[in-house]
């Protein structure tokens, strides 16, 4: 085989690809880390009470953009080994994509608030307890839709309101896709519990990974139907 067919296949094969997608993996997994740190400190520190659930969102705050641009990175990666730029496409997908994810990140954020705090803080209510199981359904069910929004918002240019309403249509069009996301919803949240925020915060990049394989029919038709080819 000649130099150049060696230079050619090199970074093409299948160790080659597998070596790319974890590095790629762990790339983004620093950034993540990286962008949403100072948020992530305050997290582990706070005591899980229902005093300190305005505060959780807070630190939350910087976890937004930070999934974003981990979606636009693995979204954009290359499979060939020679033409790996996984920080790149983070840092351009982080610039390009912070001001239309907080236009979802901050409202959901403060839903949770109001729906955490009322939880928290059930008992003294005095109301009856079909009340909190509603509360937890549309919790889950927005949890779900912003999962639906940060990947349109990621990969595609759409208005914040278009946005919304893609991510809402999803649920429905995609209940495959709708099903893995509770599971992987599920996953994320006993991981919490049993562990910390701090051991979610080290699967991200693969939690991440996996939130774009499930979206992969909603994103394929999103480009076919709403975006010029």
């Amino acid at each position: 085989m000649s130099d150049v067919g060696a230079a050619r296949q090199f970074g093409t094969g299948p160790l080659s690809r597998a070596s790319a997608l974890i590095y790629t993996l762990l790339t983004v997994e620093l950034l993540v880390l990286l962008t949403a740190v100072p948020g992530l400190v305050g997290l582990v520190l706070l005591d899980r009470h229902a005093s300190n659930v305005p505060l959780m969102a807070a630190c939350l705050l910087p976890a937004g953009p930070a999934i974003s641009a981990a979606l636009y990175a693995l979204r954009h990666r290359r499979r060939e080994l020679t033409e790996l730029r996984p920080a790149a496409a983070f840092w351009r997908g982080y610039r390009a994509n912070f001001g239309g994810v907080m236009k979802i990140w901050v409202p959901w954020l403060l839903l949770l608030t109001v729906l955490g705090t009322s939880l928290g803080n059930f008992s003294a209510a005095g109301v009856p307890g079909w009340w909190a199981v509603l509360q937890v359904v549309i919790a889950a069910g927005s949890t779900l839709w912003v999962a639906n929004a940060l990947v349109v918002t990621s990969l595609f240019a759409f208005r914040a309101v278009d946005v919304a309403r893609l991510a809402a249509w999803s649920l429905g069009r995609f209940p495959a896709a709708t099903l893995a996301n509770a599971c992987l919803l599920v996953v994320a949240g006993g991981v919490t519990l049993i562990a910390s925020e701090a051991v979610l915060s080290l699967l991200a990049s693969v939690l991440v990974a996996t939130l774009l394989w499930n979206s992969r029919s909603m994103i394929t038709e999103v480009q076919q139907r709403f975006t010029r080819q």
